[in-house]
């Protein structure tokens, strides 16, 4: 079983992926007058093409959803992954 944890580092201006507690990801954000920018989402090499990018994102804009935030994705995949769901529209700063 795999055990997957998102966490919010404000320290390092991320969200954290944990993958049976080693980390593979992060989403960087900046945040100014409630709209968080999105300028990077990675994750670690050996899990790219195994759809782990699109639900980490998802998860990501759910908590920034719960804050009552804007977004403004700057990073290329953050933006499309947006564009392409127009349920997640109402975020758009």
């Amino acid at each position: 079983m795999t055990e997957r944890e998102i966490t919010d580092n404000p320290e390092a201006s991320r969200f954290e992926l944990h993958i049976d507690g080693e980390f593979m990801g992060w989403v960087d954000y900046r945040l100014h007058d409630q709209v968080m920018t999105i300028p990077h989402v990675q994750v670690s090499p050996r899990l790219r093409g195994q759809g782990v990018s699109a639900p980490f994102l998802d998860d990501v804009l759910a908590e920034i959803r719960s804050r009552g935030l804007k977004i403004v994705p700057t990073c290329g995949y953050a933006r499309t992954h947006v564009a392409d769901r127009p349920e997640l529209h109402d975020l758009l700063a």
